[in-house]
């Protein structure tokens, strides 16, 4: 797990992790922006195999918007559109506040990396370009502010997956009167991985043993529940066989362990009390 730097893009940091370790195989699990620090958990390996339960979910942030000034990245990156001298007071922002919490609709930016035919958005952005970008239900559970100064505020944010926190601090300077934009931003949880599960890429360059700092696949998935099984029905589900079970109680997605501790694969039973696997990991 990554706390990346600011000012250096996910897949550069991916490619310093992938060559120093000379991984073949290497991916994140959601981009941060340049501009952002924080959570970027790197999978190597088999541990790709369980990117996806990363990717879709919930994340918390932490991150200082400027009010008065409106950019074209909704960022301190880009360029200062407009400007306001409008500084609403502490009362104002909380009350502005409950519109972005719960479920609300969100356009993302153009300066993202989602795709329009095949294109990136920020690509057509940079070009000057702007597409219509239909709204996204998002879920915002929690939302608070702190004033930093008359022109600095802390947001701290807990919310679902796929959610633009550079959005968030420009709907809601649109919802002030006043604009605003990011100019710090740090994602500090992904599930229940927080910031003392990482380690620092300098930390990491540094090391000597730079592979005992890998922590195993478990710690990417450590929210499922643990399921055991013995080494005879490892065996059949290894063959592609269902394994039927004795209990009739359906298990949602698990971790299956062997008798050793080893994680195995990742599987669930069903109301017929059948154990089938989704995903399987190489053992030794």
């Amino acid at each position: 797990m990554l706390d990346k730097p600011t000012g250096m893009s996910s897949n550069k940091a991916l490619q310093i992790i992938k060559h120093s370790l000379n991984a073949k195989k290497a991916g994140h699990t959601g981009s941060l922006d340049p501009l952002a620090t924080g959570i970027l958990p790197i999978c190597l390996g088999q541990a790709t195999k369980v990117s996806e339960y990363l990717l879709n979910s919930h994340k918390k942030y932490s991150t200082v918007i400027k009010l008065g000034e409106t950019t074209d990245t909704l960022d301190s990156e880009g360029v200062i559109m407009a400007t306001s001298d409008v500084r609403p007071s502490d009362d104002e922002i909380e009350n502005a506040l409950t519109q972005f919490r719960g479920k609300i609709k969100q356009v993302p930016p153009m300066y993202s990396a989602l795709k329009r035919d095949g294109q990136p958005l920020y690509k057509l952005a940079r070009k000057g370009q702007e597409v219509e970008r239909p709204a996204r239900e998002m879920e915002v559970f929690e939302l608070e502010a702190n004033r930093i100064d008359i022109d600095n505020v802390r947001l701290d944010v807990h919310c679902s997956s796929g959610f633009y926190i550079r959005s968030l601090a420009d709907d809601l300077g649109k919802a002030l009167g006043c604009g605003a934009h990011v100019v710090e931003l740090r994602r500090v949880a992904i599930k229940d991985i927080g910031l003392e599960d990482t380690i620092t890429l300098q930390d990491f360059e540094a090391s000597l043993e730079q592979r005992e700092l890998i922590a195993p696949i478990d710690s990417l998935i450590k929210h499922m529940p643990i399921m055991k099984v013995t080494d005879s029905q490892a065996n059949e589900l290894k063959q592609g066989r269902a394994v039927q079970l004795e209990q009739a109680d359906e298990v949602p997605l698990s971790r299956l362990v062997l008798d050793s501790g080893k994680l195995f694969a990742l599987g669930k039973v069903d109301s017929a009390g059948v154990l089938k696997t989704s995903k399987m990991f190489v053992t030794e």
